[in-house]
């Protein structure tokens, strides 16, 4: 996710951007391999705000930049152009890194970072349809040449399944009495519009209290998981990055809400297990080994200074493991 924080300096940067990654020092700090020859893998590139970071800080570095935003790879093309031949980018999901990564010889790769979530830039494009402050078409895909729209979502959904959405991935208390409001409003004038179904929502809801998330935040977040299948494509591209590193390798993933980082300490946690037997047994039967080694106990997040600086950064986790290598170590 890209944050509002001055571009000044960027490594790449030839156009005016308003926008940084988020633990930009965090994530220099735990992919970095000096300068030896190294491949990267940026599994959701964006502008390339992080991998302009990691290219520059090394000349021998190679990276493969993945994205399903078309418009994102073109900025990721003008930013990292300082690089030439040491990029490639390729119009894709992060949940098939481990099919992409071969296809592209980054097969055994170094390091791979994941930086989850929508990006500053689609946010505050009112087309893109993400953010309920700004009037624009209700869209929210993040791949906008496939896959329905959050207006024909909300128009076509089973009452039942939208109350799903609005519970497990928004946390909305009252997800059935909004499920239930939408389909009694789309029989007669169906959803288009961003400011339009914000409104609907906190006329059912009511509106949200000062110092509380507003309930339209959580609303568009649940339709934009949906819209993407952002928890399926975490836990394919979790799985697939593991299987691509090399031994030794790092992964770093930064997630911004808890939804999605659950589910990287989780993967993580089971990931760094060894014997998964029950406690009863007198030895290990199972012969299970730790896949990786936590570089991270704890989720990093964004210091003051850079909270200071960039409000968006506050929901930010960072959190970090690299893969054992037991023919090394036997």
């Amino acid at each position: 996710m890209n944050a509002g924080l001055d571009n000044a300096g960027l490594p790449g940067s030839t156009e005016k951007y308003t926008h940084l990654p988020v633990l930009p020092r965090e994530v220099a700090h735990y992919l970095s391999f000096g300068e030896r020859p190294v491949r990267l893998i940026d599994g959701t590139v964006g502008s390339g705000g992080h991998s302009s970071l990691l290219l520059a800080a090394n000349p021998k570095a190679l990276l493969l930049g993945i994205d399903r935003d078309g418009e994102a790879l073109e900025r990721a093309a003008r930013r990292l152009a300082f690089a030439g031949d040491r990029v490639k980018l390729v119009h894709g999901e992060f949940g098939d890194i481990a099919a992409t990564a071969a296809d592209n010889g980054f097969a055994g790769a170094d390091g791979i970072l994941l930086d989850i979530g929508v990006s500053s830039p689609q946010i505050d494009d009112p087309s893109r349809g993400f953010s309920w402050r700004n009037d624009g078409p209700l869209d929210m895909r993040m791949d906008a040449s496939c896959g329905i729209s959050a207006a024909e979502l909300l128009n076509t959904c089973p009452e039942e399944r939208l109350a799903a959405i609005f519970h497990d991935w928004g946390e909305i208390r009252s997800a059935r009495k909004l499920a239930a409001a939408v389909v009694v409003r789309r029989k007669t004038a169906p959803f288009a519009g961003t400011v339009e179904f914000a409104d609907f929502c906190e006329s059912v809801l009511g509106r949200t209290p000062r110092g509380v998330l507003p309930l339209p935040t959580l609303v568009f977040q649940a339709l934009r998981i949906a819209v993407n299948d952002e928890l399926g494509q975490l836990e394919r591209g979790l799985s697939g990055a593991l299987k691509t590193l090399c031994p030794g390798g790092v992964m770093a993933v930064i997630s911004f809400h808890s939804l999605e980082d659950r589910m990287v300490k989780n993967f993580m946690r089971d990931a760094a297990r060894g014997c998964v037997c029950p406690p009863d047994f007198p030895v290990c039967r199972c012969g299970h080994r730790p896949e990786v080694e936590l570089v991270t106990r704890k989720a990093v997040m964004a210091g003051e200074e850079e909270l200071a600086a960039n409000r968006r950064s506050a929901p930010a986790r960072l959190r970090v493991a690299r893969k054992t290598d037991f023919e090394k170590s036997n």
